[in-house]
């Protein structure tokens, strides 16, 4: 999925490195918006892992707020007898240099070095509804955490809508829901604006231009953004900032990325791929 984003995240669609002392650590985390991960030890050392399946990241979460520390925003270590009280399960192993770790959407994970080592790191989306869902889910749960999804996921579900035939009805059902409650939002926004007397202005989207997110509060900003001058820089706002700022829209400019029409004609196009079987040519016996 992360290929269709159409623009950099560094870390994520890039290959990120780790050059690390013995004793390194990277404190407990799921990866950003529950994307899976690929690791690869290029040595000379070995790296320690403890991961914990994504069904369990609730109790995980729960010590940490037993013990003040944020889940999101906080550095933590857990403490494995801890965990087995709760009946959390945890795997254990070394990654030796050329080993290869696969970290699953939503695992919780942290990791030390053992001795010297290198470690190249990326991100990777696969086109299944689970991995969807529970980026989508987290994306959401970031909003009410104030914590900022480094994956715009309505910006990508557009562009996944755009670019590619989905044959999985799960995965379907829950894009297209996505795109749904993303089109219904612009045009009570368009409604609202308008109503303010506000001209919208059409701004369109540069080539590879990063995703917009809220100088205020962080959240993704898709398609209607709105402009104030801050320290004579021009800063984007979600609507409700904005508000907060200025509840009639006054000295607020408004752009537009996508026309509502051409919103309505992705969401229109984009139907559920059915593959017709091929022909059985096999010979048969009469």
């Amino acid at each position: 999925m992360l290929s269709h984003v159409g623009h950099v995240i560094l870390g994520m669609n890039t290959v990120q490195l780790y050059m690390k002392v013995p004793g390194s650590r990277t404190p407990g985390h799921q990866e950003n918006n529950n994307f899976c991960s690929i690791n690869i030890n290029i040595g000379p050392g070995d790296c320690e892992w403890f991961a914990v399946p994504d069904a369990y990241w609730g109790g995980i979460h729960n010590l940490c707020e037993q013990n003040n520390i944020s889940y999101l925003h906080g550095s933590w270590w857990p403490v494995l007898d801890d965990l087995y009280k709760e009946n959390i399960p945890v795997y254990r192993f070394i990654q030796r240099p050329g080993d290869l770790v696969w970290v699953n959407a939503g695992c919780v994970h942290w990791v030390q070095s053992v001795g010297w080592c290198n470690n190249i790191a990326w991100n990777v989306g696969p086109l299944t509804a689970r991995q969807y869902s529970l980026a989508v889910e987290r994306y959401e749960w970031n909003k009410l955490q104030n914590f900022k999804s480094i994956v715009p996921m309505v910006h990508l579900s557009w562009n996944l809508a755009r670019n590619i035939r989905v044959a999985d009805p799960k995965l379907f059902e829950l894009l297209k829901t996505c795109l749904l409650q993303t089109l219904k939002n612009v045009i009570h926004t368009l409604d609202f604006v308008k109503s303010k007397g506000v001209l919208v202005r059409f701004h369109g989207r540069g080539k590879n231009e990063a995703s917009h997110y809220c100088g205020q509060c962080e959240i993704e900003v898709f398609n209607i953004l709105f402009i104030r001058e801050q320290e004579k820089r021009h800063v984007v706002h979600c609507m409700t900032c904005a508000r907060k700022q200025s509840p009639n829209l006054q000295g607020i400019v408004c752009l537009e990325e996508y026309r509502l029409s051409e919103l309505c004609q992705v969401y229109d196009a984009f139907m559920l791929y059915k593959s017709h079987a091929l022909p059985d040519n096999s010979p048969t016996n009469h």
